[in-house]
């Protein structure tokens, strides 16, 4: 019998705060996903600083998230309706959306996990079901509530068929990888350590732009290896996987006072420093896994680092998955519309090697919307 095939979107906006992506895929929450079309669009400054001043334990008010979700929320709409738009889709075209939302807070051993985003809210304003808190569950059964993507990530190296073992690998504010072992059954996944949000904090800070464009900063300094053995201390670097971080677990703010206490160091060779800690913290995740993986994928935006694919391509048989003629930008949102669906007929999204929950587990909160769907795109 051949399972239903279904059009769903999914959104995901990652902890660097560059923006909304959308992708368009179509798939029957199974062993079959390909990909449609992709949508991106930026914050704007003031939208992303809003949306900032929530994160983490900062000082922060009920008011101030409430706002920050509409906000996010809405920039989400705007997003799906300009997809639409572009492929010239009515919201009828469309099973469902899964919204991710914007993490602002991640802390599994409390089991709480915070995402910005109002699934009812995006419902009645596309006109599309749409399911959304796709981490709670996971958290609130005692797992780390990411990473997500492993069963994603299985499903589209079956449809490439590349011989296991194998490994994906995602640089975005938090690098993450995903191991696939013999048979594309076995699957192990966990955080690495931070991808590109130390980075950007640091460009942010003392040089205005939002990212270090070609890792050129880095490309010029030189790194500083006291401050790095002494980030490696981190006992996260110990723990066995699964396991999950929070973009916050580094400060920029402490690795600054850090660097002061040397006596201070350039803006380059701070880059470098922070690129070096990226790209370690990912070659030293073999040693967590059963096998090394023949070859890496990786996807996210760190695959535009020229400097930090570099210094990874010395070590490790990296490619961008931009080689298998996959969107590397949009693989995240892919994978959220593919869990909505997964969410609808009731199959799990996380697993016990994935994110160390105790069974294979559902997720996702379903939204529907209004008896009229008659919300056309603007």
């Amino acid at each position: 019998m051949t399972n239903r095939i279904y059009t769903a979107i999914g959104l995901m906006s990652g902890t660097s705060l560059d923006g909304v992506d959308a992708a368009l895929i179509e798939t029957d929450g199974h062993d079959y996903a390909r990909p449609l079309a992709f949508y991106y669009q930026p914050y704007e400054e003031v939208d992303r600083a809003q949306i900032r001043r929530c994160y983490g334990r900062r000082d922060r008010t009920a008011a101030d998230v409430l706002v920050a979700e509409e906000l996010s929320t809405r920039l989400h709409i705007e997003v799906v309706r300009a997809l639409l738009r572009q492929e010239k889709l009515t919201p009828e075209k469309v099973d469902v959306i899964g919204l991710h939302g914007q993490t602002i807070f991640h802390a599994p051993a409390e089991k709480l996990t915070i995402q910005l985003g109002d699934g009812a809210l995006m419902a009645r304003e596309t006109g599309i079901d749409t399911v959304y808190d796709f981490r709670s569950n996971d958290v609130l059964h005692g797992g780390e509530g990411a990473p997500l993507a492993p069963l994603y990530h299985r499903v589209l190296g079956s449809c490439a068929h590349i011989e296991p073992p194998f490994a994906f690998l995602n640089i975005g504010g938090v690098s993450n990888v995903t191991w696939v072992g013999a048979g594309g059954d076995d699957i192990l996944a966990f955080d690495l350590g931070p991808g590109n949000a130390l980075m950007d904090d640091w460009a942010q800070r003392h040089t205005g732009a939002r990212y270090d464009e070609d890792g050129k900063l880095a490309a010029a300094g030189t790194p500083v290896r006291s401050l790095l053995d002494r980030w490696h201390q981190h006992p996260y670097f110990d723990r066995l996987p699964p396991k999950s971080l929070d973009r916050d677990e580094w400060d920029i703010a402490d690795l600054g006072a850090a660097v002061e206490q040397m006596g201070g160091v350039s803006i380059e060779d701070g880059m470098a420093t922070l690129l070096q800690f990226t790209a370690e913290c990912i070659i030293k995740a073999e040693k967590f896994m059963p096998v090394p993986p023949q070859v890496w994928y990786v996807g996210g935006g760190g695959r535009h680092n020229k400097t930090l694919m570099s210094l990874l391509k010395k070590e490790l048989n990296i490619h961008p998955v931009d080689d298998l003629g996959w969107n590397g930008d949009a693989t995240e949102g892919e994978m959220f519309a593919y869990f909505a669906v997964r969410s609808l007929l009731g199959l799990p999204i996380s697993f016990p090697g994935t994110t160390g929950v105790p069974h294979p587990l559902g997720g996702g909160v379903l939204a529907r919307t209004p008896p009229a769907r008659d919300n056309l795109p603007e």
